[in-house]
């Protein structure tokens, strides 16, 4: 997994985030909107995955677009990410968009480490991953989720179900005590997501 780092090397915030090649060459953009949504130093470390379906989902889950399973090794991501968290002194934030988003919030349930989570437009339509939130005991205690307002309007069977998912995220993580607000944007899953990520990681650090 290939690390490249963005913002200030020194600062003591520092925001995790997977990513695929895509949004790698989209993050001067985002590093430029989380700069105009808050105020004071950060850094970003964008961790490339080699696998997407692989490397980020939770658990094994059958396919659902074409013919890829998804893997679910996504603890062995994390155990690759928290190797480059071990300033005790600093503050740490995880992001991320679409898979990589339901791993951030994931993620949050398996360490006590994130001081908030940027889940934008998560797949919160991962099988099982409702049960799993309801069961779980979430160990942050600043959640950001975010949705496109069409995303659920689509003939996905599964993918369809994600605005119901994410609105019981919001109300169960509510109910749980965690400050936890959810954010509707414009358009589908494809549109903005460096800016709609960026935003998210201002709202946490804001």
């Amino acid at each position: 997994m290939e690390i490249f780092e963005f913002g200030d090397r020194s600062a003591r915030r520092i925001l995790l985030q997977p990513v695929d090649g895509l949004e790698l060459s989209l993050m001067d953009k985002e590093i430029t909107a989380i700069r105009e949504g808050t105020e004071g130093d950060f850094r970003l470390m964008a961790f490339k995955v080699n696998n997407w379906n692989n490397d980020l989902s939770p658990w094994k889950a059958p396919a659902v677009f074409g013919k890829e399973d998804f893997g679910g090794a996504a603890e062995d991501t994390l155990n690759e990410i928290l190797k480059h968290c071990e300033d005790s002194s600093a503050e740490y934030y995880i992001g991320g968009y679409s898979l990589a988003g339901l791993f951030a919030l994931w993620a949050s349930y398996q360490s006590n480490l994130f001081k908030g989570v940027a889940a934008v437009s998560p797949s919160v339509w991962f099988p099982g991953f409702g049960d799993y939130m309801r069961d779980s005991e979430i160990k942050s205690g600043k959640v950001y989720l975010s949705l496109g307002n069409k995303e659920e309007k689509t003939r996905n069977p599964v993918t369809s179900t994600v605005g119901d998912r994410i609105r019981e995220a919001q109300l169960l993580l509510k109910q749980q005590g965690v400050d936890c607000v959810l954010e509707w944007n414009e358009g589908n899953h494809f549109r903005d997501t460096d800016i709609r990520t960026a935003r998210g990681f201002a709202r946490l650090l804001n």
